[in-house]
């Protein structure tokens, strides 16, 4: 649904946490859940739940609390979920590896129809049902496949050509797991993921905590 106004990223990921308790939730066969119990498993307020939910309408009843199934397909709708998206991964290295054999990415509509690699040894070997591409190719296939997202697991030298080329050839939205900001044209969201940054807030925490 189309929205006035952004919504935070930190609002779009308690919805994407608020999701994965509904589905366990369901799991252990609940059918109702409160912003209460959302709240407590989320490890926010109930005011904050409520005030999540409100910016995309009305959800559940008052005293009755929400349906777990409705609510889960709602949040489904809108994280983007209820649709499947076409990616193309650009490095076969390790990373690259270890996230093509996530299982979860096809669980949650993300089929990797594509892998490029600019390394000789490496194009021509087969990943389950793909065959890593020269990375020559990545235009063509992004065309051809009808790909909408590309996933960066490339050198930080490499990544800003490899996001232009993938840009120009029409992806719209990039997953970036190098270890650089990647400059884009506005309206392309680029998502960075970069875990020697994850680790050092976490190890700048427990400094903390040791401290007080």
């Amino acid at each position: 649904m189309p929205l006035s106004r952004r919504i935070s990223d930190s609002t779009v990921r308690r919805l994407s946490h608020y999701l994965r308790v509904l589905e366990l939730i369901q799991a252990d066969g609940g059918v109702t859940v409160s912003s209460e119990e959302l709240a407590k498993r989320g490890h926010t307020t109930a005011a904050q739940v409520r005030k999540d939910l409100s910016h995309f309408g009305s959800f559940g009843k008052r005293g009755l609390g929400y349906s777990v199934d409705e609510l889960k397909d709602r949040l489904r709708t809108i994280l983007g979920l209820d649709r499947l998206w076409r990616v193309i991964l650009v490095g076969a290295g390790r990373i690259g590896s270890a996230l093509f054999d996530y299982p979860d990415f096809k669980k949650r509509g993300y089929d990797c129809v594509a892998i490029v690699d600019t390394d000789p040894e490496k194009i021509g070997e087969r990943w389950g049902e793909r065959v890593i591409r020269p990375a020559e190719e990545l235009e063509s296939l992004i065309r051809e496949l009808n790909v909408n997202l590309v996933i960066l697991a490339v050198p930080a030298s490499a990544a800003q050509v490899v996001a232009e080329r993938s840009v120009n050839a029409g992806v719209k939205g990039i997953l970036n797991f190098a270890p650089v900001q990647i400059q884009v044209p506005e309206g392309i969201p680029v998502e960075n993921v970069n875990l020697v940054m994850e680790l050092e807030a976490l190890s700048f925490q427990i400094n903390r905590a040791s401290e007080t």
